[in-house]
């Protein structure tokens, strides 16, 4: 394929706007050359998508889409803050989910944020991950999601 942006284009995807931070915190923290995303939601444009509990009100399938809405709000704050331009590469992502009691497909809706992270950012893209489910997200969303890649240097 080609760059971060035609990547993006070729896969229909556009990038939403950025959302702003619900607390006393920055989206995007810079250390040497490593940036620190904040929890991403499945937020579009300032409308919340994807609230309940996977497996009760949210479908496996949903929550994949819901993964990929919370990976393209990663990339927009990249975009926003950093730059596409300089990114070396994604090294680790978290993500966070809430489900129903009997619910265990969490691997398959993960694979909504890295199979994004690996289709936009090719082998930039590559990453290890770690899933965590938990009891209650802010504003019932389903999922969340960090990261951290790793950025050129300023010389």
């Amino acid at each position: 394929m080609g760059n971060i942006k035609e990547n993006l284009n070729y896969l229909g995807l556009k990038l939403p706007e950025v959302s702003t931070p619900g607390g006393s915190y920055v989206s995007v923290n810079i250390r040497e050359n490593i940036a620190y995303i904040a929890i991403q939601f499945p937020i579009l444009n300032g409308d919340y998508f994807y609230q309940g509990r996977l497996g009760n009100e949210i479908t496996t399938e949903q929550g994949y889409k819901a993964m990929e809405l919370c990976a393209l709000n990663v990339l927009a704050q990249v975009e926003n803050k950093v730059g596409f331009n300089k990114i070396v590469g994604l090294n680790h992502i978290d993500i966070y989910f809430q489900s129903g009691a009997n619910w265990d497909d969490s691997p398959i809706v993960a694979n909504g944020a890295s199979d994004l992270f690996v289709k936009v950012l090719e082998e930039k893209g590559q990453h290890s991950r770690a899933i965590f489910g938990v009891e209650k997200l802010p504003r019932n969303f389903s999922v969340g999601l960090t990261a951290t890649l790793t950025i050129k240097k300023e010389v």
